[in-house]
Formats: structure tokens, C-alpha cells, sequence
């Protein structure tokens, strides 16, 4: 008798949207059981939008916004927020860059002030620029430079699967490119893409809608309207033949690799995308997972493996074109081919045989446990609100992803497992040079 397949929980938290007269979107969700918030703002720039010669500077820019405002100067954003006894960051991202904050309730106002402050007009001065520059080339020596498998393999691997500057340029930026960035520069930068008609912000928590409506009217109302730039066609061709390529990490103790293959459209097509976001989980996550009960507990051909969507791991902030990833370490002296060659014979077994019994139910709890606990904490529910209305205009989504997560079928990633190809694989080995 066949059992029955456990529900997938649900969220229900409200979904206020409103649109303001200069074009800034904004997503409220209450959720009044603690008096915490937490506010994010999600300007529609990331590193794909960066102009040749100009690597790096999407990065460079968030720093830029820390720098003081319009009517505050620098470091008074970190002293308003830590001393009402908040935390706050930026990230940067490959199709968006984000600020935050997670504060006490009753400092909502200040939030909202210094967001709308620097909307405006960051500081933009020679020191701050020069400062930054600095700033973010040590970021760079200490991750990436200084570090055994520094930007393995999210800097390294799209240079492998993609020929367009956007798609393939490394987002960290060369030191050239960011010590020649002027405050001109900047200035046209955030001129372009910093508009409040290209901006969502999104809070979630202890808000009652009438005030923090009336709150952001107040604040966000007046800051000039300027219109979203068009955003470009990053589209690029799949790989019809592998490409592979290799290089030599002198700091790193042991050899890794890792493959891409391209997935559908993470917006146009979700409902085609989906079963890839399944696969990856099914193929290794956890000790039960196809790829890692073969390669690390059966075969010990690596010692660590994981799979995901996106070059930088979150399958639902990305927009096309993106990847499949997995990656793997493996022991001195061991075999990349073999490694690759077994994760192919695995992903055809999927394929022609599907899943075990309890293999999908049980990846699929695991997902739903993951996203439900990533929007339990404010923040986490701010922030993905706002992203999921700056790419979709759905931050109601963010309810429906356990579910939709839950509806895949083993037919469908069956179907999924059986393009993930050699011959549309983008694939880097790092050769360890730093082993004793």
C-alpha cells in the first residue's frame, strides 16, 4: 500500500504593496509577535550591470553608501543604527545589491530616514573613493588572493562557461579598474542605477500598515523621482561542446573541480526551473544524497561535495542566464576525471531508473525546513520580499515556495537529470600547490 506523501508546511504572512509617486516600490509585512523589523532596500544593479573597465565598482559602490549622505557625515549611519541597538550590512549580488537593517520596533523612523538619506545622494567625495578603493582591494587580498580557493569557484567558473563581459567578468574587480575609478564615476553610476524608481524597500514585523505607510510617504515621498534604466539582454547561447580548464592554487592543500551546466530561465520559466533547484538538493544534500553517499562515503574520491543553483548559492535570486553547480575536494592525489565521470554515470542513473523510495519526500522536507526557517527572523523575510518583487513583483512568493518546491514531480527531475550532460558542462579543476 502505497504512503501517503507528507504536506509541506505553508507561511501565511500578509503582503501589503504600494507604489509611491516617484516610482520607489514597497512590500509591508506585519507580523506583530516580537518588536523587531527588519528593513531592506533592493536597488536593481548588481555585478553583471558594471561597465567594462570598470570591475568590481557595483561592489566598490556599496561601500560608496556607507559613507555618509546627503544630511549626514560619515559613519553616522553605523552610530544611528548601533546605538538605537541595531545591526545592519549591504551585499552585493549578480543582479541586485541590497541594505539592511534589523532594529527595535520603535526605531522604524531612523531606518527609514537614513535609507531615504542616502537615496538622495551618498557622499561622494575623492577621500571616501580613494578610502574605499583601498577598503575593497584588502577585501580582496584576504578573500580571494590570501585564501586557499579564493573565489573557487564562483569567480573562476563563469569565465569557463560564459564569452559576455557581463556574464564572465570577475565581480570582485582587478586592482587596475578600481584604482582608476573617479568620482565621476561614481556619480553617474548612481545617477543610472540608484534611482528610486529602480528600488523596492520591503519591511517586515512588529508595523501597524497605517503608520509605516504614512512613515514612508514621509520620508521616501520627496526624493526626486528618476526613472529604471532599461534593464540589458545578458542572454547568452547554452555550451553545445565541454569546456574545461584548470589552474594552479599555490595556497590550496588539496585538488577540487567543479561543473556547471546551464538551467532554465529562473523567471520566465520557474515552473522549468524548479526540478533543478530539486536535483541539486537530491544529488547533495546530506549524508543520504545520491552524490555524496557515492563519491565521499562509498568511493572516498572527495572529501566534500555540495550542489546548488546560482554562482553564489541562492536559487531564488538570480535571473537568467545562471547554472547548476557542484562542486568537490578531493584527497591527494585524486582523480578529477573519475570524479566527473561518476557524478555523469550517476545523474544517467537518475535518469533511467528515477529515485528510490523516500529519496524525493525526503529532499523535498529538507528544502521546506531550509526556506521556512530562512524567513522566520524578520530580516530574512524582508529581505527576500524585496527581492522577489524587484524581480517578479511577486513577494507573496515567498509563501508559495514550500509548496511549489513540494509539487515536483520524480518525472520531473528524472527529466531535469537527463539534460545535465557532459557536452553542456563548463567544468574548472583547481591543481593543489600548496600540499606539503
Amino acid at each position: 500500500m502505497p504512503t501517503r506523501r507528507a504536506k509541506i508546511p505553508a507561511t501565511k504572512y500578509p503582503v501589503e504593496r504600494f507604489t509611491l509617486d516617484n516610482g520607489l516600490r514597497v512590500v509591508l509585512t506585519p507580523d506583530r509577535s516580537a518588536p523587531v523589523i527588519g528593513v531592506a532596500v533592493v536597488y536593481d544593479v548588481g555585478i553583471r550591470s558594471e561597465p567594462e573597465g570598470r570591475t568590481g565598482f557595483a561592489h566598490l559602490f556599496e561601500h560608496l553608501m556607507f559613507q555618509g549622505s546627503e544630511n549626514l557625515e560619515k559613519l553616522a549611519h553605523f552610530r544611528h543604527v548601533q546605538g538605537a541597538g541595531g545591526t545592519f550590512n549591504g551585499s552585493t549580488h549578480l543582479d541586485y545589491t541590497d541594505y539592511f537593517e534589523t532594529l527595535p520596533s520603535n526605531a522604524l523612523e531612523r531606518a527609514l530616514f537614513l535609507e531615504a538619506d542616502r537615496m538622495r545622494g551618498p557622499r561622494l567625495t575623492e577621500e571616501n573613493l580613494r578610502n574605499q578603493v583601498d577598503v575593497v582591494k584588502e577585501e580582496i587580498r584576504v578573500n580571494v588572493l590570501n585564501r586557499p580557493y579564493g573565489g573557487f569557484p564562483w569567480l573562476t567558473l563563469p569565465p569557463v562557461m560564459f564569452d559576455t563581459f557581463p556574464n564572465a567578468h570577475d565581480g570582485y574587480g582587478s586592482f587596475d579598474d578600481l584604482e582608476s575609478a573617479t568620482v565621476a564615476d561614481a556619480a553617474d553610476f548612481f545617477r543610472r542605477y540608484y534611482a528610486s524608481g529602480n528600488a523596492v524597500l520591503a519591511v517586515s514585523g512588529d508595523v501597524d500598515v497605517a503608520e509605516a505607510t504614512e512613515l514612508i510617504t514621509r520620508h521616501f515621498g520627496d526624493v526626486p523621482a528618476r526613472p529604471a534604466p532599461k534593464r540589458p539582454d545578458f542572454a547568452e547561447p547554452d555550451l553545445t561542446a565541454e569546456r574545461r580548464t584548470s589552474y594552479t592554487d599555490k595556497l590550496a592543500p588539496l585538488p577540487a573541480v567543479a561543473g556547471a551546466w546551464r538551467v532554465p530561465d529562473p523567471v520566465t520559466d520557474f515552473a522549468g526551473y524548479l526540478p533543478y533547484v530539486v536535483l541539486a538538493e537530491v544529488l547533495t544534500d546530506g549524508d543520504a544524497s545520491r552524490l555524496v553517499e557515492r563519491l565521499v562515503q562509498r568511493d572516498r574520491s572527495v572529501t566534500s561535495l555540495g550542489g546548488y543553483l546560482g554562482f553564489m548559492g541562492d536559487p531564488f535570486d538570480v535571473r537568467d542566464p545562471t547554472a547548476l553547480l557542484l562542486q568537490a575536494h578531493l584527497p591527494p592525489g585524486g582523480d578529477v576525471d573519475k570524479v566527473l565521470r561518476t557524478i555523469d554515470e550517476e545523474l544517467d542513473r537518475l535518469a533511467t531508473d528515477g529515485l528510490t523510495a523516500g529519496e524525493l519526500d525526503r529532499t523535498q522536507a529538507r528544502m521546506a525546513t531550509h526556506l521556512l526557517r530562512e524567513t522566520d527572523a524578520v530580516l530574512g523575510r524582508a529581505l527576500r520580499m524585496a527581492v522577489l518583487e524587484q524581480q517578479r513583483g511577486e513577494p507573496g512568493l515567498l509563501n508559495e515556495l514550500p509548496r511549489l518546491v513540494g509539487e515536483v514531480t520524480e518525472e520531473q527531475v528524472r527529466v531535469a537529470a537527463a539534460t545535465v550532460r557532459p557536452e553542456r558542462r563548463a567544468s574548472i579543476e583547481v591543481i593543489a600547490g600548496g600540499a606539503r
